[in-house]
């Protein structure tokens, strides 16, 4: 079976910054979401910064589970779901963490 281009990205990725998978995910978790801090200049995470981790990290689920069922024949939920959570646990807990933070403040 021919190895998708995605996946072949993915594989190449891995081959140059020597990092495991699930590195991988949080690294670009974290990296998408400073982004969107940075360019829509809010200056701020905030709840709004979250939303193209979760558009980055579905769509790249998406195409997992595409290859999965394409090599495979079935789709790994559980890898799937996993990756998921790598990839946007820590952009999560700094928003959540600075909401929680700002609410203190304000007390």
């Amino acid at each position: 079976m021919e190895t998708s281009p995605y996946q072949g990205l993915k594989l190449t990725i891995l081959e140059f910054l020597s990092l495991s998978k699930d590195a991988i995910h949080i690294h670009i978790g974290l990296l998408v979401f400073f982004l969107a801090v940075l360019l829509w200049r809010r200056g701020r995470p905030d709840i709004l910064a979250l939303l193209p981790v979760f558009v980055i990290a579905g769509g790249m689920e998406v195409l997992d589970l595409q290859d999965d069922w394409a090599s495979l024949g079935y789709m790994r939920w559980s890898a799937s779901l996993h990756d998921l959570i790598n990839t946007i646990f820590w952009p999560t807990f700094v928003v959540v963490s600075n909401m929680y933070l700002n609410k203190r403040e304000n007390l």
